[in-house]
């Protein structure tokens, strides 16, 4: 990549790892910034350099601490616009309220609508995330929103251990199989569809039966993330039941808590791949767990953004 001094890339706390790695990739020094977390509670930022006029990215992923470093995001934003920067792109690798799209119930608040209005008000010029559980939010901002995906990464993954041969596709519910679908199409692998249901927030989903011949067939679960467990746990018990020989299961992001590593753990599922877009510790320590970098994904969107390019190049 030709040196580009207006072109600054910077991490939030979050994720300092793929930060890193963006950095590497795009042979430029990440820059220098520093954050304080105070007893009470507050977040301090600093910026440590001089930026004024600069095109800056800064990375922060939505996932672990969601509300701490949204609000960290936020507080970075204002400090690179009052520092002069000529632009503002918001890296989030995954943002985690991308769920709460709708109001499906009185008296909520469509709370990825909130953050969004917030990410404008402060100031952002351009947000790029990857595999937004709800890709309408693309529409909640004013702003250029571009989606990456982690399909094809996942896809060249399934091919290169030979997962496609025998192998079947299985979403884990209906809202999902479009996704899945794409996943069937370019591996031409068959599909199989969950039937899910999760009567509130509070309980555990509940897989009724699955559509499709999974027995004597690898099953490779495809979705966008999961936090608990319960769903990827949910179907592969039904999956084991209808005679799948083995079952693999791919998410894009993977904040899991302790308890979800626990229930991988003693699930039916040999083996979880995911990405790096949640840095978390808990995914380090399970021999289960498989983890697959986007950092040259994300290098090649800022480059392409950076060289007035066209983004849409990085789906093909």
């Amino acid at each position: 990549m030709q040196e580009n001094n207006s072109l600054r890339v910077f991490s939030g706390s979050a994720n300092v790892e793929l930060t890193k790695k963006i950095c590497e990739h795009l042979g430029v020094p990440m820059g220098d910034s520093k954050v304080i977390p105070f007893s009470e509670g507050n977040i301090y930022v600093k910026v440590n350099e001089l930026v004024r006029g600069d095109d800056v990215y800064i990375v922060q992923t939505i996932g672990i601490n969601p509300n701490n470093e949204f609000m960290e995001l936020l507080f970075w934003i204002d400090a690179f616009n009052r520092a002069g920067v000529n632009s503002i792109t918001a890296i989030i690798p995954f943002f985690s309220y991308a769920k709460a799209d709708k109001k499906d119930e009185p008296r909520v608040s469509i709370r990825a609508r909130v953050c969004a209005d917030c990410l404008e008000v402060v100031g952002v010029d351009k947000v790029i995330t990857m595999d937004l559980h709800s890709p309408q939010i693309q529409g909640f901002f004013r702003k250029p929103v571009d989606h990456l995906r982690a399909s094809n990464i996942f896809c060249d993954y399934i091919k290169e251990k030979g997962l496609d041969v025998g192998g079947i596709i299985v979403s884990p519910d209906e809202g999902f199989a479009k996704n899945a679908r794409y996943y069937s199409n370019r591996l031409r692998m068959p599909l199989a569809i969950g039937n899910k249901q999760r009567p509130n927030h509070e309980e555990k989903a509940e897989i009724l039966n699955v559509i499709g011949d999974v027995k004597g067939k690898t099953a490779v679960i495809v979705d966008d993330f999961t936090t608990s467990c319960g769903t990827l746990c949910a179907i592969a018990r039904t999956l084991k039941k209808n005679g799948a020989e083995d079952i693999i299961a791919f998410v894009s992001h993977a904040p899991l808590s302790e308890a979800g590593v626990a229930a991988l753990e003693e699930s039916d599922i040999s083996k979880l791949v995911t990405t790096d877009t949640v840095y978390n510790e808990h995914n380090l320590a399970c021999e289960k767990i498989e983890i697959l970098s986007v950092s040259n994904l994300f290098a090649r969107a800022i480059k392409t953004i950076s060289e007035n390019g066209s983004i849409s190049e990085l789906f093909k």
